[in-house]
């Protein structure tokens, strides 16, 4: 999450203020190839981790002093566990930071599961449990705010789940969406019949809220869709389409691969399945 948020989250996140059509998925590609499984059940040799600093409180004041970067204490935040009888990757939260995929992938259909855990971190112990699917992660590690490598966020809160934040001030991204005065600044709701709208990480404009909120109640496992194809994406949240985005630049240059990242941002949060598998073309979004 972007900076903006540091006090913005107590407000509660609304449902659409006007009612609106059911969004579909439909054309949905067939894999171009052989899917690849980024999390093998059995340790994170595959990613690299990063922490942020120890008073995550500290994250948006730019402080003179050093995250804690790569180091084995990433392993107090990032493991394997068993979860409901299956592996999982947890993430604790407590302390901010990322963990990346060693791979750079384009033109894919990622696929995971995640679910919340019971801990809830300050300074964000009271608001609604916070983490993040990036993509198209590139650039060096911790460069923004000492925490995550740049980025395009799918966002995993509660009530915004598929919301896009570009993470960095070099990272954009465009998208249609309406006014909708019920949810947090900038108040923007993508929606496939929105004005255009180009979000900006450190902007005014630093993020598009997702169309609708399709997650499961606490406890139970959520499967997110992530289709991409160059610099375009699409979300989707337990089959739901939720948001689509193109024009994805970084520095004013299409942005059209990276490593995937995983946020820890303040709650213990579960995931598995993690798998991609290339495709040519991308799904379309129609109202039901």
């Amino acid at each position: 999450m972007f900076k903006t948020l540091a006090f913005t989250l107590t407000l509660t996140l609304a449902a659409p203020a006007v009612a609106q059509p059911r969004l579909a998925l439909t054309d949905v590609p067939k894999a171009a190839g052989p899917s690849v499984s980024l999390f093998n059940g059995q340790d994170l040799k595959d990613w690299d981790a990063w922490l942020g600093y120890a008073d995550p409180a500290v994250t948006y004041k730019r402080p003179p002093i050093a995250p804690i970067g790569a180091t084995a204490r990433s392993a107090e935040i990032f493991k394997v566990v068993a979860e409901d009888g299956r592996p999982a990757l947890y993430v604790n939260g407590r302390i901010w930071g990322s963990l990346v995929h060693k791979g750079d992938f384009k033109n894919y259909h990622l696929r995971l599961q995640y679910k919340w855990g019971k801990g809830r971190w300050a300074p964000r112990e009271t608001q609604a449990p916070n983490n993040g699917l990036l993509y198209h992660s590139h650039g060096a590690p911790g460069v923004v705010w000492g925490t995550w490598s740049q980025a395009v966020e799918f966002e995993i809160m509660t009530g915004s789940i598929g919301m896009v934040v570009p993470v960095g001030e070099a990272i954009s991204a465009t998208a249609n969406a309406v006014d909708d005065p019920g949810i947090i600044k900038p108040n923007l709701r993508y929606s496939p019949t929105g004005r255009v709208v180009t979000a900006k990480g450190g902007a005014a404009d630093w993020n598009i809220e997702a169309y609708s909120d399709a997650e499961k109640p606490a406890g139970q496992w959520n499967t997110l869709d992530l289709y991409v194809l160059g610099d375009r994406a699409v979300h989707v949240v337990n089959g739901v389409p939720v948001m689509e985005v193109r024009d994805l630049r970084t520095d004013g240059q299409p942005l059209t691969h990276g490593a995937i990242q995983l946020q820890s941002e303040g709650a213990e949060t579960f995931f598995r399945d993690i798998v991609l598998e290339p495709i040519t073309a991308l799904p379309r979004v129609v109202a039901k």
